[in-house]
């Protein structure tokens, strides 16, 4: 088994930063040089941003933490993907943010394609890593309490020992309560719809920049088979599979950090 890491993610390096965004305190940590790559996370942060010391070898990499999630205020009027995506518009425009390369990864893939959608004159390149949202009728993700606590480390990794790293090994119950904080506001998000939204696909034409389609090729939470449908409705997209490696794609193979930079060299 890999050997255990602290729960708390190690931001050592990272600039930390707090923003009033319409009477909402959004936390946003940057680190690195260079063209602006904006990450948007996914429902847990508890794994922490390690990719970002490579992506800042070559990029200022800016990870703001969504409303609800990691240090970033509660907001009962955020509780839907738009609202979301509208807070993010005026935070990019209170960072002064015009054009960005632009990744998420599993609910932060969902926001940035919504995104893409409404502003694709902001976005140079886009990159999705195992995203949420898309409703796949032929590959259907499994249900957010379908999991049973003790099997999530499966759906998580293709290596259970890769996602169980992150986890405490004693309770803890801030870890317990930090996550359940945000696995109850991504819920919200999917309370009508448990898959995401059915008109994304409609609406992924206006997704015109360069994307790169990310996935881990073993992923059960995010099932990989959702990529083809991702492709498909992309104007200019490409897919990458990570050989071996499930949902936490950055987490249990670190080296697949690389795709993303080469991608936004091309």
């Amino acid at each position: 088994m890999l050997d255990t890491v602290k729960p708390s993610p190690d931001l050592t390096g990272f600039s930390r930063a707090e923003y009033t965004i319409n009477r909402v305190r959004t936390v946003v940590h940057s680190i690195g040089s260079g063209p602006a790559l904006v990450f948007l996370h996914g429902t847990g942060t508890f794994t922490g941003f390690e990719m970002a010391r490579d992506w800042a070898k070559r990029h200022t990499v800016i990870i703001p933490y969504h409303a609800g999630f990691g240090d970033s205020g509660d907001a009962e009027t955020i509780d839907t993907v738009e609202d979301h995506v509208l807070h993010y518009m005026d935070l990019f425009d209170k960072l002064g943010l015009e054009q960005f390369d632009l990744v998420g990864f599993s609910l932060g893939g969902w926001l940035a394609a919504e995104f893409a959608i409404r502003q694709p004159h902001r976005v140079r390149k886009l990159v999705l890593v195992a995203p949420a949202g898309l409703v796949v009728g032929s590959a259907p993700a499994p249900g957010l309490f379908e999991i049973a606590p003790q099997e999530l480390p499966a759906y998580l990794a293709h290596d259970p020992a890769a996602a169980l790293r992150y986890f405490p090994k004693a309770p803890d119950p801030a870890f317990d309560a930090q996550l359940g904080r945000e696995v109850t506001g991504f819920a919200k998000l999917i309370r009508s719809e448990p898959q995401g939204n059915p008109k994304l696909a409609h609406w992924l034409h206006r997704i015109t920049m360069p994307t790169l389609v990310l996935w881990g090729a073993a992923d059960r939470l995010r099932p990989t088979a959702q990529a083809d449908a991702w492709k498909a409705g992309l104007p200019d997209a490409r897919v990458t599979l990570v050989p071996a490696t499930g949902h936490l794609v950055f987490e249990e193979t670190p080296s697949s950090a690389h795709y993303v930079t080469d991608f936004l060299a091309d």
